[in-house]
Parts: C-alpha cells; sequence; structure tokens
C-alpha cells in the first residue's frame, strides 16, 4: 500500500481547510447488572470492560488499564507500520509491546502514598526490517513517537473537565 497516496488528498483537504482537519471521537460506557463491568461503546463496536480482578473483576473482560495500554499499544503499531511504508522501509514484521506498572491499594484507597493510576508505562518496538540502515530505523522510531497519538496525549496531558448531570 502506497500510504502517501492514500493520504495525499487529506493532507491537501486540511491544509486548505484546517477546519476540517478538527474531529471529535466519541466513547461511551454503560453500566451492566454488576457494579465492577459495564460495556465500552466506540460508535463501531461495543467492547465489554470490567475490574481488574485485583480489585474484585471477575477476569473476563479488560480492565480500564488494558484498554488504556492497548490503545497506546495499537496507536504504536499502527503509526510505526504507517511511517514506514510512507519511509518505504520494507519491514518483514513490528511488534509493539506495552507494560504498565500500578500500585492497586490507590485504586482501592487504602494508602494515601500509593498513587491513583499508572506510575511506569514502558513502550517498546521489535522493527524486523533487514534492509534498513540504523539511521532508518531510528528516523522511523523518532517519527512513529512523534506523530503517535495516544502517546504524545499521554505524555502532554490535555485539559480533562469532568461534570455531573442527572437527577442528584
Amino acid at each position: 500500500m502506497d500510504v502517501r497516496t492514500v493520504q495525499k488528498p487529506f493532507k491537501d483537504q486540511y491544509r486548505a481547510d484546517a477546519k476540517s482537519a478538527m474531529i471529535t471521537i466519541h466513547a461511551e460506557a454503560s453500566n451492566k447488572d454488576t457494579p465492577i463491568a459495564c460495556s465500552v461503546d466506540i460508535g463501531r463496536a461495543v467492547l465489554a470492560a470490567e475490574a481488574h480482578t485485583g480489585v474484585g473483576g471477575a477476569g473476563g473482560a479488560a480492565c480500564s488499564g488494558d484498554l488504556l495500554l492497548g490503545a497506546l499499544a495499537a496507536c504504536a503499531q499502527i503509526t510505526c507500520q504507517m511511517v514506514a511504508a510512507a519511509m518505504q522501509i520494507e519491514t518483514k514484521s513490528i511488534r509493539v509491546t506495552v507494560d504498565g506498572d500500578l500500585d492497586l491499594r490507590g485504586t482501592l484507597g487504602i494508602a494515601q502514598d500509593a498513587p491513583v493510576g499508572f506510575s511506569d508505562i514502558r513502550l517498546n518496538f521489535d522493527v524486523d526490517a533487514p534492509m534498513a540502515s540504523p539511521e532508518q530505523l531510528q528516523m522511523l522510531f523518532e517519527k512513529t513517537e512523534k506523530y503517535c497519538v495516544v502517546l504524545q496525549t499521554l505524555r502532554q496531558a490535555p485539559a480533562i473537565t469532568a461534570s455531573l448531570s442527572g437527577n442528584g
């Protein structure tokens, strides 16, 4: 696939009309029969989610941490594949792994010094591109980091507003 050809009309449109590049992505979670599970509707699919087994979940669905790390892995994987294709780097395989460290005492509220959320996240790219030079691989890595939406969002956290609505 020639990524540059596929993306050219989008780039041309967004250069001509910057407002057309602004999109809103929506996700919505709703409750299930139990307080430890929910469904997440992303518009094209409905995902099952539940609390991690370390806080009472049954282990049959992804926890929110899995979904976050999965989003990072997916974004990094696709970005790396697209950048490699655009750079015309032939790859045998690209594999992205993500690991995150979490102290469950924080989310359970049992230790004031335990943070709520991930303390460390490790992102690894395993790229098998026998014909690529070390310089090409380094450029691939740098561009992938630069253009990976989820990675950049986590590194430069956006303003997040939260609100409550309903009859409460």
